[in-house]
């Protein structure tokens, strides 16, 4: 009974402490250093979240991931959004210019309460994010980056920071250049990367984690289990980064009646280097062909 209200309880207490945590701070810390201390709090419950409430035992344990992973957080969290941070503000530079001169004024309700303004980023970021994560799927080109993140061998939080830095270079820019050109202020970015972060390291998250009918709108672990599948079908599914809303809409969304896979990762591809230099050489490797596009030959095997 207390294991099954631990689960249900996980995700609200997680995401509201993290968010409300980091607004109470803003004022007195400012908001990088306030999404921080929030981060970090977050990242210290999701552990022992994973060691008292696992969804599998099995996946607490290493798989000779750990360093890897640990590697991939580091040069994601430090090295390409330090890159993309720049660059998002110099994409998005003309289009805010052009956009507040045709209307007059900010297109960003920036009156609304921080939580109100978070929840429109979320929504103005979820579509051109489910769309790229849906093409990196199905085109060779994107695929051979994107198949870094599926080669984990479990899952569990640090998995979230594993991307090759070219992958998650074009998913930063992609979800943060509509709301630098929209007008979005400064507190709500930083409060919006917060929240991917940490909802980011519950998806992935080894944490028995319940969500129920709220499932059929955020993309949290119960339907994101299915898109780590080795089987071609369940894997081309809920692409949502931390909506499932388009999902539901394109006929994407994915969570049958039964246990979620046990085995992760990508069939057809069983040799993927666990190095964590390897693996950034793995989209130039010349038989790194697209596996899990409905309609490849991989899939036309099964």
């Amino acid at each position: 009974m207390l294991r099954t209200l631990a689960s249900w309880l996980v995700f609200p207490v997680v995401m509201a402490g993290s968010v409300a945590t980091a607004i109470a701070l803003m004022p007195s810390l400012g908001p990088a250093s306030a999404v921080v201390v929030a981060q970090t709090g977050s990242v210290i419950v999701i552990i022992l979240c994973e060691l008292g409430l696992p969804h599998r035992r099995a996946w607490n344990r290493s798989h000779g991931d750990l360093r890897t992973d640990v590697v991939h957080a580091i040069v994601s969290g430090v090295g390409t959004t330090q890159v993309a941070r720049p660059l998002v503000y110099l994409m998005a530079a003309g289009p805010a210019g052009w956009l507040s001169g045709q209307i007059g004024s900010p297109l960003w309700p920036i009156a609304w309460p921080l939580a109100a303004q978070l929840g429109l980023a979320l929504v103005v970021a979820e579509l051109p994010q489910y769309w790229l994560h849906r093409l990196q799927h199905e085109h060779d080109l994107l695929w051979r980056f994107h198949a870094v993140h599926h080669s984990a061998p479990r899952l569990y939080w640090l998995n979230a920071a594993r991307f090759h830095p070219v992958d998650l270079l074009v998913l930063y820019v992609v979800g943060y250049v509509p709301l630098v050109a929209l007008g979005c202020p400064q507190e709500v970015i930083f409060l919006f990367a917060l929240f991917d972060a940490v909802f980011g390291m519950l998806q992935h998250s080894n944490i028995e984690v319940r969500l129920g009918p709220l499932n059929r709108i955020f993309s949290m672990a119960e339907p994101h289990r299915w898109h780590h599948s080795r089987t071609l079908v369940e894997a081309n599914s809920n692409y949502g980064s931390n909506l499932i809303v388009w999902d539901l809409v394109f006929g994407t969304f994915l969570l049958p009646d039964r246990e979620p896979p046990r085995d992760i990762g990508i069939a057809d591809m069983p040799r993927f280097p666990p190095g964590y230099l390897a693996q950034l050489a793995v989209p130039f490797w010349s038989d790194a062909r697209l596996r899990l596009a409905s309609g490849s030959d991989a899939s036309m095997e099964r």
